[in-house]
């Protein structure tokens, strides 16, 4: 047991903190060889995202300029200046840092962690699928990934159609699954369809070899695109190694009007849910105004990335300093 006099040390060994710089290399390496601009952007931001699922940590910023003090908040990704400057037409782009999160912390997460994302424009998401599998190669060694539906990755290991079940049909298979200890989540569809993917799918993908699943339901699409069909379905990937979330990319929307919708839709979710109602991010509006290029994105976990290169399921062991050090 570590008695408070230790809490000054690290709880990544040096052999942890070594790997962690030769996979960071050998991720810049990667991108180097192809081209990729590195590029660095603000950790604070006049806006955070307003996905209800994220929350920012603000502070207030009293400097030059600042009109007797200013709001900002800490970002939980780059996606939205990175997309300023692809719209200014950075080209290729990719970023490794610091992003933070409240209200997360555990054995997989920590409030502040490292990740790396980046975009291609002129690519689509399977393509990025593609680039993403040469990575994890390079790092894991891991074998090419498979690629399966949102819905057929719950059709092989929840046995339930995602896309058409009721509400009350997806909450029965929960209870099933989860021997009747599942929340009472009412009519909340997509709660209930969470739920199954965080105990009963995502447990079971990426088990040999990566698993890429994509087309998930549009009410999921977050920042990327929709494509029309019946049902209508996000351009939308998340990727799994050994049974833990990785990475989330998507075919990106680049349409403002929608954009705004789709911020204005959330402020209220959040408004409804008693969760603070931020800004929107006007510069990102703007940027998607003057074009933001046909492309496709994706932010990868790299602390995650380290633990699965180390073996590991202790996010501490990878980090010099988890929050409860810092």
């Amino acid at each position: 047991m570590t008695s408070k006099r230790d809490t000054w040390r690290p709880t990544a060994s040096k052999e942890m903190l070594r790997l962690r710089a030769e996979i960071l290399a050998k991720i810049r390496s990667f991108f180097a060889e192809r081209e990729v601009l590195e590029v660095v952007t603000p950790l604070l931001a006049s806006a955070p995202v307003t996905d209800l699922h994220l929350q920012a940590l603000s502070c207030r910023y009293r400097g030059p300029g600042a009109d007797g003090g200013r709001d900002l908040f800490l970002q939980t990704s780059p996606e939205f200046a990175m997309k300023r400057l692809l719209a200014a037409g950075s080209g290729p782009i990719y970023q490794i840092c610091k992003a933070i999160r409240d209200g997360e912390a555990g054995s997989m997460h920590n409030p502040e962690f490292t990740i790396l994302e980046w975009y291609r424009p002129e690519l689509d998401h399977h393509t990025l699928m593609d680039e993403i599998d040469e990575l994890l190669s390079s790092i894991l060694g891991a074998d090419t990934g498979e690629r399966l539906t949102y819905a057929e990755a719950f059709e092989r290991h929840a046995r339930i159609d995602p896309l058409r079940a009721s509400a009350a049909q997806l909450g029965s298979r929960a209870r099933d699954l989860l021997s009747g200890e599942a929340p009472n989540l009412g009519d909340d569809r997509n709660g209930w369809l969470d739920l199954l993917l965080s105990h009963a799918v995502e447990p079971q993908l990426g088990n040999g070899r990566p698993s890429f699943v994509h087309d998930w339901p549009a009410d999921q699409a977050a920042l990327a695109r929709v494509r029309p069909g019946d049902p209508p379905l996000a351009e939308r990937f998340e990727v799994y190694v050994e049974g833990v979330e990785l990475a989330n990319g998507y075919h990106e929307l680049t349409d403002p009007a929608e954009q705004r919708r789709r911020f204005e839709a959330d402020i209220e979710a959040r408004r409804l849910a008693g969760l603070p109602t931020p800004p929107i991010d006007v510069h990102l509006l703007a940027a998607l105004e003057h074009g933001l290029p046909e492309c496709a994105g994706v932010a990868l976990g790299v602390d995650r990335l380290v633990m699965l290169a180390a073996g590991t399921r202790n996010i501490a062991d990878v980090l010099a300093f988890p929050i409860d050090r810092a």
